[in-house]
């Protein structure tokens, strides 16, 4: 079945205490967006991938492709007000029945076995949504008490979120809510459950300095 991935590089630079946006700054003599664009294309040569960025910072992205990668694979399309908004704007440029992958542009080190597993789950289950176990302690807070939680029963989620195009197309027609915060709580409200597959703890957002520093030892071992 015909693959897409939708990138949405959004971010800003203000936790990492730059004017650069998160998604273009260096690591390892490379912007870490070429890194996430690079595991897609690694893991299946017949991939397309749509690029949604900021209006602004288009015209960085296509020095990006125009550098490192065939831009014959890679359309560019800008972002929205809102996460579920860049997403939206990204499906609007799929017409094809497809496995589809929504991706954090900042999670650059996913490998290709994640994304293949994300592929094989979606094409079974219709959905794959990658999660990982809290290592921490957990606790809710309420507006009077705050209480433990079992960290057993609670996951970390992750991207990329892999949706059969039947599935994830009409899902993003209804309204934004707040509540949507990734593409798995859009289908839930859609009315359709979602499938959890095992992530990987690699695979770590940049938001701070101190992921730079992570992802640069990574990716030199």
């Amino acid at each position: 079945m015909k693959k897409v991935a939708v990138i949405v590089a959004g971010g800003s630079g203000v936790r990492m205490n730059t004017n650069l946006p998160k998604q273009f700054i260096l690591l390892k003599g490379k912007p870490v967006l070429y890194y996430t664009i690079s595991a897609f294309l690694k893991a299946y040569d017949d991939i397309k991938i749509i690029l949604v960025l900021p209006e602004e910072h288009i015209s960085a992205g296509q020095e990006i492709i125009d550098a490192f990668f065939d831009y014959s694979k890679i359309t560019i399309t800008a972002g929205g007000r809102t996460r579920f908004h860049s997403v939206q704007n990204g499906l609007k440029l799929i017409d094809e029945e497809s496995i589809i992958f929504v991706h954090d542009g900042v999670r650059c080190l996913l490998s290709k076995e994640l994304i293949q597993n994300c592929y094989n789950a979606a094409l079974e289950f219709g959905s794959a949504i990658p999660v990982i176990n809290s290592k921490d302690s957990l606790r809710i807070i309420s507006s009077e008490d705050n209480e433990a939680l079992d960290r057993e029963r609670v996951k970390l989620v992750q991207t990329p979120q892999a949706f059969h195009s039947k599935i994830l197309l009409p899902a993003f027609e209804i309204d934004y809510k707040e509540k949507f915060t990734d593409e798995a709580t859009v289908v839930e409200a859609f009315g359709l459950k979602v499938h959890l597959i095992e992530g990987e703890v690699e695979n770590i957002k940049i938001t701070q300095p101190v992921d730079l520093i992570v992802a640069e030892h990574l990716l030199s071992v």
